[in-house]
């Protein structure tokens, strides 16, 4: 991706380096982190766990760091970073006043080891992560390194699926599905529950599309390989292929985000239309 001559947002908060946060009631990493590889293998929403670490059901409500803390990133990756959330507010601005409505973009907030979030207390292991209680993308950056070197999903265009991914979950959040969502917990089994997070995750995947489509139309960015790098990363992230790699063997019923042929296709959809109509996985059949 040729990405270095374009704007970076200013709606990043740079808190590595800064002092990490211990978190309410004396949350260690070490438990934090087997939590969260516990959540992936049993297909539990990870936003829940600290607040079921500390007895009870619900995430913990917790203050965030302040606005604007540990300023614009400055290194290659952060840089990056920066970049592409820029790209991701000029497609969805432009979007959704074309539906007549005003996008309100997201703050993109880069970690190291464990950042505190309206959803709770989270570590590196959760991955990149969106948090719709503060309006918050969270990506510790060591993450891409876990992509490429052990995942096999490299290049600039794979780290621009991820954050485009967390993106349209903010898309989700502006549309009212992430509170529908929540409110299904309620009413659902585990099974059905993850069936409709399965749905979720692709819709995400499906606007990562729709932003590469027209951020490749407005910027003419991407090189000869990047469309492939990107339909691996979405593959490369699917839930039958990090189970098998995990565990040795795959549990679909408790799928939280796909499999990768369904990450692959959905991202696949947006990217060659570029219209989020058709991004309607919750009344297709998968």
């Amino acid at each position: 991706m040729r990405w270095r001559d374009f704007r970076q947002s200013s709606n990043v908060e740079d808190r590595r380096g800064l002092p990490i946060p211990g978190g309410a009631g004396g949350l260690g990493i070490g438990t934090v982190v087997v939590a969260f590889v516990a959540a992936w293998l049993l297909g539990i929403d990870p936003g829940v766990l600290p607040g079921m670490l500390q007895g009870n059901g619900a995430p913990m409500q917790q203050q965030a760091a302040p606005e604007g803390a540990g300023g614009v990133p400055a290194d290659e990756e952060g840089r990056f970073a920066s970049v592409i959330l820029a790209s991701t507010e000029d497609v969805w601005s432009g979007l959704f006043r074309q539906s007549g409505a005003n996008y309100r973009a997201p703050r993109l907030v880069l970690f190291e080891q464990r950042v505190d979030t309206a959803c709770g207390l989270a570590g590196a292991a959760s991955g990149p992560f969106y948090c719709p209680g503060d309006h918050r993308l969270y990506v510790d950056l060591s993450f891409f390194r876990v992509l490429s070197q052990r995942l096999g999903a490299e290049g600039d265009f794979a780290r621009a699926y991820v954050i485009a991914h967390e993106v349209g979950h903010h898309v989700q959040n502006l549309q009212g599905t992430m509170d529908r969502l929540a409110a299904a917990r309620q009413r659902l089994s585990a099974s059905q529950y993850n069936a409709l997070s399965v749905r979720t995750e692709l819709q995400a995947d499906c606007y990562a599309g729709v932003w590469a489509n027209h951020a490749q139309q407005a910027r003419n960015w991407l090189e000869a390989g990047d469309v492939e790098e990107g339909l691996n990363a979405a593959a490369a992230v699917g839930d039958d292929r990090l189970q098998r790699r995990m565990q040795g063997t795959v549990v679909p019923e408790s799928f939280t985000h796909g499999s990768s042929a369904q990450r692959a296709r959905w991202f696949r959809t947006g990217l060659e239309s570029g219209d989020p109509q058709d991004c309607d996985t919750f009344g297709a059949a998968r």
